[in-house]
């Protein structure tokens, strides 16, 4: 089976609190009509501090898509390689034995992807094959899973690296005056992540089974609008409210594996707020306290898109809280609106 090993994490160095994103949005938009409401929707979205790549006088700025691009290259060529070379250490293999490289990243666009980049400068063999994920949003963590465990089943003997790199302060947009909007701007953080799913041996979560659902219709829900100002971020305010179609298509996923979503022993999900958590707690019949690792990620990075799943699963290994054979569920949500869902179980390499 394949096995999901321990992630790595980064985060940047810069620093934004809730007390200073709530000045800031107080002083920047002292005239907005809904300023109360905005000021009181990111009090309760449960994110206390939020890591960036710049300076928040720097973010504040829009030098043009042009200038944003060249730091999102600059950035993640910086920042990237000592997480994958973490990652790799993690799961006991060296860059040549990775047979495929799976890079997820919403918040900016390369091409050639940034795998080319690491194969040629990280000693990743020539042959290794390439998957960037770029329009999957929060949900391409799980889907970066999934698609792992797909190749991992094509080909036993495989491993795969999974690099999640997603800087959320590159597409901060002045002119962009919306509640959603402005709301955003006090949820999204910075963050790097990498995983190896190993075809043969390892620690960690053994996946079994994986699905997708898509909540017909709900495509505008979470959105891009694509302008030459860069990517311009929309958020329906129905979105909050998506737990309660999506966990019936958690439950049938775990019945279809003869298991029961409300009685698993873990749970690593997508924070992309804490009403998605509430929601699912009561919709699944799970205790809050079964959703303490994504919850930690929001409280201290914020919403960090498809690295969420990747960073609460390593905070399951640092709490060292799982057996052999606990049985768990991740899942990512993302624009769609869709849902990445895997299942497995906790397995120590003997």
């Amino acid at each position: 089976m394949a096995v999901l090993c321990k992630p790595a994490i980064a985060v940047p160095e810069y620093v934004i609190t809730r007390d200073e994103t709530l000045e800031l949005a107080k002083r920047l938009h002292k005239d907005h009509a809904q300023l109360r409401l905005v000021l009181r929707l990111i009090e309760h979205t449960g994110v206390l501090t939020r890591r960036l790549i710049q300076p928040i006088d720097k973010v504040l700025k829009h030098p043009g898509l042009d200038a944003r691009s060249a730091v999102y290259e600059q950035e993640s060529k910086a920042r990237v390689p000592s997480v994958v070379r973490q990652a790799l250490d993690e799961a006991e293999l060296e860059p040549q034995q990775i047979d495929l490289i799976i890079y997820v990243s919403c918040t900016g666009f390369m091409m050639p992807s940034l795998t080319a980049w690491l194969i040629n400068t990280m000693g990743f063999r020539t042959d290794t094959r390439q998957m960037p994920i770029a329009q999957l949003g929060c949900a391409a963590g799980g889907a970066a899973i999934n698609r792992a465990h797909d190749f991992c089943t094509a080909y036993p003997d495989a491993n795969v690296l999974v690099v999640a790199c997603e800087f959320c302060s590159l597409c901060y947009q002045p002119t962009d005056l919306g509640v959603g909007s402005l709301l955003s701007n006090g949820l999204f953080g910075d963050a790097i992540a990498a995983a190896v799913v190993r075809g043969r041996g390892g620690t960690g979560v053994s996946l079994e089974r994986n699905g997708s659902y898509l909540i017909p219709h709900t495509e505008d829900w979470i959105s891009y609008a694509v302008r030459s100002t860069g990517f311009h971020f929309q958020l329906d305010k129905r979105v909050p409210g998506t737990m309660e179609p999506l966990a019936p298509a958690l439950r049938e996923l775990a019945q279809q594996h003869e298991w029961d979503a409300g009685k698993l022993d873990f749970y690593l999900v997508h924070a992309g707020g804490p009403r998605i958590l509430d929601d699912l707690s009561r919709f699944l019949d799970v205790p809050p306290e079964a959703f303490r690792f994504s919850r930690a990620t929001l409280t201290e990075y914020g919403n960090i898109a498809s690295a969420v799943v990747l960073d609460a699963l390593a905070r399951m290994f640092d709490e060292g809280c799982a057996g052999d054979g606990h049985r768990g569920l991740l899942a990512g949500f993302g624009p769609g609106i869709t849902a990445e869902i895997a299942l497995g179980s906790w397995t120590t390499d003997s």
